[in-house]
């Protein structure tokens, strides 16, 4: 039997949620369609199962895009502190971590409840576990077949994200669908995703898997330059931590990092300057600015005794020292991929959409939103504040 919707959303993670709740409550008549059997899976593993739900700080200048400005609409119109608001009317305790990001204070659990709680007092229904098959053209509406029937809708909202994290149900599904309908799409790849280099290349670095310290780091070039002061990790595959996340979304293939491991030291000025005056040896002057066992293991790594007095080093020894701390260069083989990808860059082209609706501007009442748009946000809270302001601006507009 044939069922009649006004809207049809196809996606019910954090977007498409958030979308389906504001239409349900402005009285449209809307499906809720989702492959998975558990909601919100990526919400519920976000923040390491507490949900960095937005980020005070959310803008337009933190957000890729081959249009920048696409996102400014949508974001201007929901903030972060709209979504703060309807956190506070549910009483979830929150708290800023850092740089402005805000967690749960107790579970990302409570997120998922919330909106499934807003999509039930608009009157949304579900069909979970529920495949789409096909979506089709039923003179100006769409027609959706489903395991669970087929569905007639005025509108239908695409919200089924990217290809990051395939294990808990990612899939192509919305640049398929876009493709099918003949709009462009920026090519996809893994961004907030760890950073892999040659095993041979990194076996000298082997000894300092476990170390992480603050770092600045910067990839890409011109207007798509990356750059970033956050914590590194060295991992036994690679390096990893925030700063190479946010990086990622920068870097392309055969490029090298630019790695300043010491950011508020000029090491080669500092030791020729004090060469006369300091009086302990590389390694202990080292560990006064990196953890000990990292300046150890970068003495080894490139040549250096870390027993040598630095007053009997010569100027140019102390230089290059300075240079591979201050100057790091080294090019990653590739990343991890979508299997520890947060996002995925890339995604229907914003050309295709109204920066006010999110609709297709070929195909009235065809909606794209979240991460499966052409916007990618820095890592922190940044994603999902998009979520939000692009299923809000879809929500309003149908």
């Amino acid at each position: 039997m044939t069922k009649q919707f006004d809207v049809a959303v196809i996606g019910a993670g954090a977007a498409g949620m958030m979308c389906a709740a504001v239409a349900g409550q402005r009285g449209k008549k809307v499906v809720l369609i989702d492959h998975a059997s558990k909601l919100g899976e990526k919400i519920r593993i976000s923040g390491g199962g507490r949900c960095n739900f937005t980020n005070l700080r959310a803008g337009p200048e933190n957000y890729l895009s081959q249009n920048p400005h696409f996102c400014r609409s949508a974001l201007s119109r929901y903030t972060s502190q709209d979504f703060i608001d309807l956190v506070k009317r549910y009483r979830i305790g929150f708290h800023e971590k850092h740089k402005g990001q805000l967690f749960c204070d107790d579970s990302a659990e409570q997120i998922i409840a919330m909106l499934k709680a807003e999509c039930d007092s608009g009157g949304v229904e579900w069909r979970m576990p529920c495949k789409v098959a096909a979506i089709g053209r039923n003179g100006e509406a769409f027609r959706i077949e489903t395991e669970a029937g087929e569905i007639l809708a005025n509108s239908v909202v695409i919200a089924t994200g990217g290809l990051s994290i395939p294990k808990i149900g990612a899939t192509d599904f919305a640049f398929r669908i876009a493709r099918q309908f003949g709009l462009k799409v920026v090519e996809p790849r893994p961004a907030l995703v760890p950073l892999t280099f040659d095993s041979a290349g990194w076996s000298s670095f082997l000894p300092l898997a476990g170390i992480a310290l603050s770092v600045e780091i910067a990839a890409g070039e011109k207007k798509a330059r990356g750059f970033f002061r956050e914590d590194l990790l060295f991992t036994h595959r690679g390096l990893s931590g925030p700063a190479v996340l946010q990086i990622s979304s920068f870097w392309r293939e055969a490029a090298a990092l630019s790695i300043n491991l010491v950011p508020d030291v000029d090491v080669a000025e500092s030791l020729v300057a004090g060469k006369n005056s300091i009086k302990k040896n590389l390694g202990n002057v080292l560990a006064q600015w990196l953890p000990a066992r990292l300046a150890e293991g970068w003495l080894l790594a490139n040549g250096f005794n870390a027993d040598a007095k630095v007053a009997e080093l010569p100027d140019k020894q102390l230089r290059k020292l300075g240079e591979s701390l201050n100057r790091w260069t080294i090019t990653p083989n590739g990343s991890e991929g979508y299997r520890k990808a947060e996002v995925t860059l890339g995604g229907v082209d914003t050309s295709e959409l109204s920066q006010q609706s999110l609709m297709c501007t070929r195909i009235p009442g065809l909606h794209f939103i979240g991460e499966a748009v052409d916007v990618t946000g820095w890592l922190g809270g940044y994603n999902f504040q998009w979520a939000w302001a692009s299923g809000v601006a879809a929500g309003r507009s149908i």
